[in-house]
């Protein structure tokens, strides 16, 4: 089978598969009485980055650490520039600073993870992924706790009364949120393994490689999640997909490629990548406490950071 034909069946996966994750995860969220962000920023946000977890695992046993870097720093910038920026010109997102706080407070303080680096002589070491893999476990535990909305008094509470009465099964949920897992995962691991065989066959650099055209294809399913999303009104899907997704880079991936390896930070990721990263997320702090939404006028601004920034790197390559 061609190249091209693989890239647009993976693509049809990728869209089917974003599909049955919204409707299931919201759904889900409902029945479990856990508010939608927290179903997007744990179960959607981290169920998507598996291709990226894929990727730099399968990059760090063969040693390559620029790609395994690369594809975790190259993500976290598409996601927020790209996946929010697109979901924004669809419909703008309303954010709640309340909801959203612990959750952008983590992913600003996890964006300083590869400088580091600097402190141990440019090497992030194993024993740095084990911290890495111990905080994620603490999110993941905290969101939980702190997530739930499922007091009978409230709206939620009462909406979840019914769909129990209504026999509606968390089970049908889950079955649902794993089948559209799956899908994407699929779709997104042909994509790569396509994309990469292009770039390489350009002569492509690893590192340029890593933030570009694998994190792009292991960051689609969180785009196509995060676009259903916006159309269907669950616009906290979106962003807790896009936090979800960062948080988890940095500290699972992240960790488990450093446990793996020692993970070498390349000059670039230091001066360039990085602060890059940590400057969308911090814009996006500044326009979900001022605005209280990201417009559309802002999402197209963040898409076009992006372009700006993959101009640049293929300049430099």
């Amino acid at each position: 089978m061609s190249t091209i034909y693989l890239i647009v069946l993976s693509l049809g996966l990728l869209t089917m598969g974003a599909e049955v994750l919204v409707r299931s995860s919201a759904g889900l969220a409902r029945r479990l009485g856990v508010s939608p962000f927290v179903i997007g920023a744990v179960i959607v946000g981290f169920g998507t980055s598996t291709p990226e977890l894929s990727a730099s695992t399968v990059a760090a046993l063969r040693g390559s650490t620029d790609i395994a870097v690369g594809n975790v720093v190259g993500s976290n910038i598409f996601n927020v520039a790209v996946v929010l920026g697109v979901a924004a010109l669809i419909r703008p997102i309303r954010t709640d600073p309340r909801a959203i706080r612990f959750d952008l407070a983590v992913a600003i303080a996890v964006s300083v993870i590869p400088w580091l680096s600097m402190l141990t002589g440019g090497d992030l070491p194993r024993w740095m992924g084990v911290l890495m893999l111990l905080g994620l476990a603490a999110f993941v535990v905290r969101s939980f706790r702190h997530g739930r909305v499922d007091d009978p008094e409230t709206e939620m509470g009462k909406a979840m009364a019914e769909e129990v009465e209504a026999g509606k099964s968390v089970v049908f949920g889950i079955i649902g949120t794993i089948a559209g897992l799956v899908l994407l995962v699929g779709g997104a691991k042909m994509l790569v393994d396509s994309a990469v065989d292009i770039a390489r066959a350009a002569g492509l650099s690893e590192l340029v490689i890593g933030l570009t055209i694998v994190a792009v294809g292991t960051s689609l399913p969180e785009l196509v999640t995060s676009v259903v999303a916006a159309m269907k009104g669950h616009a906290e899907l979106a962003l807790g997909n896009v936090l979800g997704s960062n948080i988890f880079n940095l500290l699972g991936i992240l960790g488990v490629t450093t446990v793996i390896t020692p993970q070498r930070i390349a000059g670039q990721s230091l001066w360039l990548d990085t602060p890059l990263m940590l400057g969308l997320v911090l814009a996006l702090a500044v326009i979900a406490y001022t605005g209280k939404r990201i417009s559309r006028g802002e999402g197209a601004v963040l898409a076009g950071l992006w372009v700006v920034y993959v101009g640049v790197l293929l300049a430099m390559a």
